[in-house]
């Protein structure tokens, strides 16, 4: 999911109650819940695609849901011990327990991956010990729905907070409404993705309207039908051997789910995952292959 998504949960956990355990406890909530994208660095030093086979791996894997923590434990304990040496230290700021820091920090890095494999983009839960992905299905990876819930709940215990209200009640009721409008979406994927025709079927939610599916079906060999669309012209065996030793093509395919080739104007093969096959911005999730010419396949 997006950040801010990620940002509003750390943030309503907090607001939750969760806040009152140690000084910092929003700081360690809301970077927890957004740390597991620390990966996002690999953008300085891979090009093109090859970021595709690295994002949510290693930082979003069970070592990483220790270490992450316990770094972060670490820095905000070190800062308010630097603060409380230098003289800046806010008065009312609890007393730092540096367990809570690193129990706040697990919970909510811990929320990171969960978020994450909700969209069809996946997520590798194992990474370093497997690197399968693993896809939920059920939430478009901006959702303006739960954004509203979310930002509302957010402001409106802060609101309470400042007049001296009860502040916990809002978010809580936030939380559990979240989780029944997952559930809600998991089960249209389920039952989209079970009545397809072709299996396995991929239910993709749809952005604005989060009830609503596009159906990614398998078609032939090399082949995927979107809706009814059928997509892809190359047969896609030769190509995937072609591609071997070319990183953009290897990263491309270790994260493709529904892999196809499409022909170029030229006559060569552009790799495309049906996920995210959209005419409008085809080129962010490709990658051409301008040496390997597209081989028909054969007439239904």
């Amino acid at each position: 999911m997006d950040n801010i998504t990620h940002s509003l949960v750390g943030a309503l956990l907090g607001q939750a109650g969760l806040k009152k355990k140690t000084g910092l406890a929003m700081p360690a909530l809301i970077i927890g819940a957004n740390i597991p994208d620390v990966d996002a660095a690999c953008f300085f030093w891979l090009e093109g695609v090859e970021h595709l086979g690295f994002r949510r791996g290693i930082t979003h894997g069970p070592m990483a849901w220790i270490l992450l923590p316990l770094i972060l434990a670490g820095l905000l304990w070190g800062y308010d011990r630097w603060q409380d040496r230098c003289g800046t230290r806010p008065k009312d700021r609890l007393p730092v327990n540096f367990k809570w820091l690193f129990l706040l920090g697990f919970i909510a890095t811990l929320s990171h991956p969960a978020l994450d494999w909700l969209n069809v983009y996946g997520v590798r839960f194992l990474e370093p010990f497997s690197s399968q992905w693993f896809y939920g299905d059920t939430l478009f990876i901006i959702d303006v729905w739960l954004w509203a819930l979310m930002g509302f709940a957010t402001w409106f215990s802060l609101w309470r907070e400042k007049w001296g209200g009860d502040y916990e009640e809002p978010t809580r009721w936030a939380l559990g409404i979240g989780i029944l409008y997952i559930v809600m979406n998991s089960v249209i994927s389920w039952l989209v993705a079970s009545m397809a025709s072709g299996q396995p079927a991929i239910a993709s939610p749809m952005p604005l309207v989060s009830w609503e599916r596009e159906v990614i079906e398998p078609y032939r060999a090399g082949k995927w039908q979107i809706d009814g669309e059928v997509v892809g012209e190359c047969a896609l065996e030769p190509v995937v051997k072609s591609a071997k030793g070319n990183s953009q093509a290897e990263a491309f395919l270790f994260w493709s789910r529904a892999p196809f080739a499409e022909r170029a104007t030229d006559g060569s093969v552009i790799l495309r995952d049906a996920r995210f096959y959209d005419p409008r911005a085809r080129d962010r999730f490709s990658v051409a292959l301008p040496q390997v010419k597209c081989e028909e396949l054969p007439s239904e």
